[in-house]
């Protein structure tokens, strides 16, 4: 019996054994990973990217100016009766503080003003603050507006999105609306993890 016990204690000790070698040697080039490379984190533009996670996720490449998807292009067009941004344009590189400029349908304003908000890549917020009229907002025709948000640039990811909310001091949803721009932080204050 005592016999039996021993040999179960070695075969246990031997398979710990090999297991803490098999982890000690272990690196992503004998494991068939990507191995994190500096390189692995560039685009083909040059800029860096942050990393998204770990193993070696990062974010997506930036979408140069002229190629916004058509999903984007077609959600700035279906809201140009009611809102313009001149600045910034979508997928361009921003940098703190950002200034928004445009116009806007005065319903779209609230007191002369309406909310705009800037997050992240996951959709956090980064940046509050509000769009003012300049010149009178009590009107239906286009009122041009500007806005200034200060902001950090997030630790992982490229992209965000500014949104710029039309105020709806009723809190009914049928008033909500928002157009949706999507932005990328500056390349030089991106540091490669």
């Amino acid at each position: 019996m005592k016999t039996l016990f021993y040999i179960v204690i070695l075969v246990v000790l031997a398979g710990a054994a090999y297991l803490g070698y098999k982890a000690y040697t272990y690196t992503p080039e004998n494991s068939g990973e990507v191995a994190c490379t500096a390189e692995a984190m560039m685009c083909p533009d040059g800029s860096a990217v942050g990393r998204t996670g770990p193993n070696c996720e990062f974010a997506e490449c930036p979408t140069p100016v002229d190629e916004t998807p058509s999903d984007v292009a077609e959600h700035i067009a279906s809201k140009a009766d009611l809102i313009r941004v001149t600045s910034p344009e979508p997928y361009e590189f921003i940098e703190s503080p950002l200034i928004v400029t445009g116009e806007a349908r005065g319903y779209w304003f609230f007191e002369a003003s309406f909310p705009v908000t800037l997050v992240d890549w996951d959709g956090l917020i980064i940046a509050e603050g509000y769009a003012t009229a300049e010149g009178d907002w009590m009107t239906e025709e286009f009122v041009p507006f500007t806005a200034t948000l200060e902001f950090e640039v997030p630790a992982y990811g490229v992209r965000g999105t500014l949104i710029l909310q039309k105020d709806n001091p009723s809190g009914l949803p049928e008033n909500d609306d928002a157009l949706e721009i999507p932005v990328q932080y500056a390349e030089e204050t991106l540091e490669v993890i």
